[in-house]
């Protein structure tokens, strides 16, 4: 070869694919895929030198006033029915639960003070929390054990899951509502003053069942 022959670019077996076809491949898994998908997994099932995060963009912005939409829930994606379009999936989709008041308490609690500890919960309670709520809770997967506090006793805390932000189309814990949507909705009541019929420090109060997880944030 020649000092003036420049020499020719080699062929990569690996070049990722154009963008469009990315985007075409992120939205065949999600469509696929029945739980959120994170990037990290996204990338795995994509060729090599795939950019998935980009890929998102483009195909987030396609859907955008689409009866379907592209949405991040916490880490990860999935594909949703557009919010104003729910009430048609409602008969496929909604599940009745009962859930008690000392559930939805807990677990209010717990989505708005996340980490949180079952002594803080049972503080702001004002009555201790049974094993049975907490249990509930877990097995719906609503809620997870999260770090322990660097406290004495190192007790473990919670925090909500992935599962319980996808059910209510959240990205994140802060996008919960405020005190004025939760007034709206009846989940604050003025309580009576302390001591006032309360029951004691280790009963759970009985109350009647509650019905709908759906509900729990509902304006």
């Amino acid at each position: 070869m020649s000092d003036d022959q420049a020499p020719e670019p080699e062929e990569s077996l690996f070049e990722a694919p154009p963008m469009g076809e990315q985007e075409r491949m992120v939205e065949a898994i999600l469509f696929a895929t029945a739980e959120p998908i994170s990037l990290r997994d996204l990338a795995a099932r994509m060729p090599h030198g795939s950019d998935p995060a980009e890929a998102l963009v483009h195909l987030r912005k396609r859907y955008e006033g689409r009866g379907v939409n592209l949405c991040k829930i916490g880490d990860a994606w999935a594909m949703r029915t557009a919010t104003d379009l729910g009430f048609l999936m409602q008969r496929e989709t909604v599940e009745t639960r009962k859930l008690s008041r000392a559930a939805i308490e807990t677990l209010a609690i717990i989505a708005y003070h996340q980490p949180v500890t079952r002594a803080e919960i049972e503080e702001i309670r004002g009555v201790s929390v049974s094993r049975g709520t907490v249990d509930q809770l877990l097995e719906m997967e609503w809620i997870r054990f999260g770090r322990r506090k660097m406290t004495p006793g190192r007790p473990v805390t919670f925090v909500v899951t992935q599962g319980f932000l996808d059910h209510f189309g959240l990205e994140n814990a802060r996008d919960l509502p405020g005190l004025k949507e939760l007034r709206a909705a009846g989940l604050l009541e003025n309580r009576p003053p302390p001591g006032a019929g309360l029951p004691g420090p280790d009963e759970e109060p009985e109350e009647e069942s509650t019905e709908g997880q759906s509900e729990l944030f509902e304006d």
